[in-house]
């Protein structure tokens, strides 16, 4: 058979097809060495090809096999009854990754490059936010006190030290945390075929103090609450996308306004139509990968931020190295204190100092937590803080430079090289949003949250750093219409800061329950860093609101569509998980075995007897456990059966492969002959279906069978040339011979165990050595030989009519959606003679 090209799975996953892999949980089952699970080789069938191609988010789960926690279990063969699927799972289990020495040092170096640029960039307009005239000297220190504290409460303190712990397996942003608190709590409904996927770690009520036991209860009983913490966690996923169709505009127009300190005549369409190309190229490279962009990326932030820095130190000595007293709080008391209401509405100015705060959370995923940390605290940090007190201490000679205080500030014969280094770093500043609405999609969509898009992931080294296709060019088209209508950075800035800071609210709720439910913090001892926080962020918030008139509407208004949207998705989801619970059956509740070895029905689906369709049929399982609804379906309704059926299922690792040894997990079901569940675990770099598929399934389902009769005569793969049978047996991939009549000719019957059939000079091939293997081999050979079916399910969705209006236009807005997201048969790459498409409907 010749060897196919590789192809790309279809982009859109289609969770709602039979033939769409969901993910779920992780393999034990038959496993062979290295021996008997050769790569793919020029004439075999199907086999890994490495690539990058589509991910699906890994679920964690709730248990591991008792021989998984056995490290000194070898390769197991699957117990006899495996109707429920729950034997191939083991402790594969999604696990944050840990970087020491020179990688984490690389790591750190990267991260300057991407989630420093928004926050980097602010030294250009803070203080020309801030003031609207030219400020006292008093009023100069007391505001920079309020950024110098702002900086130093809400990103090193709030974020860096605290909120970046509450990682959920390594992902961070609001969402991550809601996931995390999903494991801890009862307080999300799931999927009733991934629930058991999913690796619960609730705390026992002995373990937990009666306060904290209580808050947890009371959270658990509260639907309300349960409402409120899936609104938060879908707001603030929708208020950071927002953020990433207006950071991009707004810092690459800036970048380019800013030449017009060059060229002040600059015409405003020239300005608007550069800004739109750099957009579209930045967006055009993002394919990349996280690594490459930040590698590139990394050396202009660090010189921005050197800049900022060594001109600080330049200002601090030659103009008035006295604003250092603004490092006292009582300059930032002071502020509040004399300005009092004028005084909270500068906050609106001063909060863009820490913009882009959000995204050090939401990029934790494509970096880690050292490595943010070493970045932000040994550079980042302190070239900030130089920055704005040597443009503060040239302020304070030159009062008039307050409305461009960066350029104003820089030192003689600096001004062209920092004019370009301040356009490419402003340029680069977007790349933190666009990397953190990756991160934040992928998270949604695990959670069922948005339809299924295609997720690149673009390193091997580092799991994490993803690229979302549909998504970057959704960003991009967004962001060229915000730059386009809006083509000024003014009234840009009027739409900016208001989502920043409902994020930053939300995370410090989020951890704060954290803190209670999964750190098991006393009550008692989180309260006052919890007010803290909350009045900060509430005197941020309240200010920031000011701008809703002026502009804020918009982001708002975005991020309250897209909250809206993944929203009543999860509601459809909800509704369609309730209505397949019924098809989620055993093989045995559907088919029973007669006394004369015939199936049949069981008598809950009428008792008629099956007739037999001659051939293989592979069953596209989207689960891995209990029995396909594809197949419920076609043996209800047509009343046959194939002489083979194989549920096949895709499992998705978060690896970046799968080694050989781990990747083929077969299953037998001895309640019903002829019944064989294939699990096959891919990596992220992986692609598994090819036109070629039937032979693949064929060798490897063949291979359980010899494998397990290894096994039952008390041979292995290094015993009496178990390996090498195993190998002859199944190595062609083609092989359609029935051993039955060889068998039988030779007259051999079932020999004891650990015995060895001789023939000649060399022993007999495994499958000539027992009666019993040899018939079921036969009969798996005749099957493939006269038809391959590859079976897979159509489920349409039908509301009820006793529905109300509201569900109905929810619903019906669902099914629309999940009409033109699902992946379509033709892009299977099958043979399209071969396969069967079943139809069924389901009420919800």
């Amino acid at each position: 058979m010749s060897d196919p090209t590789p192809w790309h799975a279809p982009e859109k996953a289609g969770d709602d097809d039979e033939h769409s892999q969901h993910p779920l949980g992780h393999s034990t089952g038959i496993s062979f060495g290295p021996d008997l699970r050769p790569e793919r080789q020029p004439g075999q069938a199907g086999g890994i090809y490495h690539t990058r191609g589509l991910s699906r988010a890994s679920f964690d789960r709730r248990s591991i096999s008792r021989a998984s926690q056995d490290p000194s279990a070898g390769p197991s063969i699957a117990s006899p009854d495996v109707a429920d699927g729950e034997e191939w799972r083991d402790n594969q289990i999604k696990t944050k990754q840990v970087f020491r020495g020179t990688t984490l040092l690389w790591l750190a170096y990267q991260s300057i490059g991407v989630i420093y640029g928004d926050i980097g960039t602010s030294p250009l307009y803070v203080f020309s936010s801030t003031f609207q005239e030219p400020p006292e000297h008093e009023d100069l220190l007391q505001a920079l006190s309020v950024i110098l504290w702002s900086l130093t409460i809400m990103v090193t303190l709030k974020y860096v030290l605290i909120i970046l712990h509450a990682d959920n397996e390594g992902e961070g942003g609001t969402f991550s945390c809601y996931s995390l608190l999903t494991r801890f709590a009862n307080i999300t409904s799931r999927d009733p075929r991934e629930e058991v996927m999913v690796r619960m770690e609730r705390h026992l009520s002995v373990d937990m103090s009666p306060t904290n036991r209580t808050i947890r209860d009371k959270i658990e009983r509260s639907k309300i609450t349960h409402i409120m913490l899936k609104a938060i966690g879908v707001l603030a996923v929708s208020m950071v996308m927002a953020d990433g169709v207006l950071t991009p505009a707004q810092s690459v127009l800036g970048a380019v306004q800013g030449l017009k300190v060059v060229k002040p005549d600059l015409p405003t369409s020239t300005v608007v139509g550069t800004s739109c190309g750099i957009l579209i190229l930045l967006f055009l490279i993002q394919p990349l990968g996280t690594t490459k962009l930040a590698t590139a990326f990394a050396p202009i932030v660090m010189l921005w931020l050197g800049f900022n820095g060594g001109f600080g130190i330049y200002n601090l000595i030659k103009f008035d190295w006295g604003v250092l007293k603004a490092f006292s709080p009582y300059f930032a008391i002071e502020f509040f204190s004399q300005h009092k209401t004028h005084g909270w509405r500068m906050l609106g100015g001063i909060l863009l100092s820490f913009t882009g705060v959000e995204a050090l959370f939401a990029d934790l995923g494509a970096f880690s937590l050292r490595a943010i940390q070493i970045s932000w605290m040994c550079f980042t940090y302190p070239c900030l803080l130089l920055a704005y007190i040597g443009q503060a201490a040239f302020i304070s000679q030159h009062p008039d430079a307050y409305d461009n205080p960066f350029f104003n500030s820089v030192p003689p014969g600096m001004l062209y090289p920092s004019l370009i280094v301040a356009v490419l770093a402003a340029i680069v500043a977007s790349q933190a949003m666009i990397t953190a609405v990756f991160q934040l999609v992928s998270q949604i969509m695990k959670l069922s949250y948005c339809p299924q898009v295609k997720v690149v992931h673009t390193s091997r080294v580092f799991h994490g750093q993803l690229y979302v296709p549909f998504l970057n060019w959704l960003l991009m088209i967004g962001a060229i219409l915000v730059t386009a209508i809006y083509s000024d950075t003014t009234r840009l800035g009027n739409a900016y800061g208001v989502c920043v800071m409902f994020v930053t609210f939300f995370d410090t709720c989020m951890v704060t329950l954290v803190s209670l439910i999964v750190w098991k913090f006393s009550p008692f001892l989180i309260f006052i860093p919890w007010l803290f926080f909350a009045l900060v962020d509430g005197l941020y918030l309240s200010s920031s609101l000011l701008k809703v008139p002026d502009g804020a509407w918009f982001t708002i208004t975005v991020s309250g569509l897209l909250a809206a949207v993944f929203l009543l998705w999860r509601f459809g989801k909800e509704n369609q998980w309730q209505a397949e619970a019924e098809d989620r059956i055993r093989p045995t509740s559907l088919i029973r075995k007669d006394t004369d070895g015939s199936l049949r029905l069981t008598d809950k689906f009428g008792g008629d007897s099956l007739s037999v369709i001659r051939g293989l049929g592979i069953f596209f399982d989207k689960t891995g456990v209990l029995t396909p609804a594809v197949f419920t379906h076609f043996v209800s309704k047509f009343v046959a059966i194939p002489e083979i059926a194989i549920f096949f299922h895709l499992h998705p690792v978060e690896v970046p492969t799968v080694a050989p040894e781990e990747r083929y997990h077969v299953s037998r079901f001895s309640a019903i002959p002829g019944f064989y569940r294939l699990v096959i675990k891919h990596g992220f770099m992986d692609e598994v279906i090819s036109p070629d598929l039937a032979a693949l399934v064929y060798r490897e389902t063949r291979r359980c069978i010899i494998q397990q009769s290894c096994q039952r005569l008390g041979l292995s793969g290094s015993d009496d040339q178990g390996a090498e049978d195993v190998k002859k047996a199944v190595g062609g991939g083609d092989t359609t011979t029935s051993a039955t009549t060889t068998a039988t000719g030779l007259g051999l019957g079932q020999q004891e165990p650990g015995s060895t059939w001789t023939h000649g000079a060399s022993p007999l091939p495994l499958e000539l050595r027992d009666s019993e293997l040899a018939a079921e081999l036969a009969h798996f050979d005749r099957a493939y030989a006269a038809r391959i079916m590859y079976i897979i399910g159509k489920e349409q969705m039908r509301i009820r009519g006793t529905s109300s209006i509201f569900r109905k236009v929810t619903l019906s807005i669902f099914l629309w959606i999940r009409e033109n997201t699902r992946a379509k048969i033709a892009n299977l790459k099958l043979a399209m003679d071969r396969v069967v498409e079943v139809g069924f409907v389901k009420e919800i």
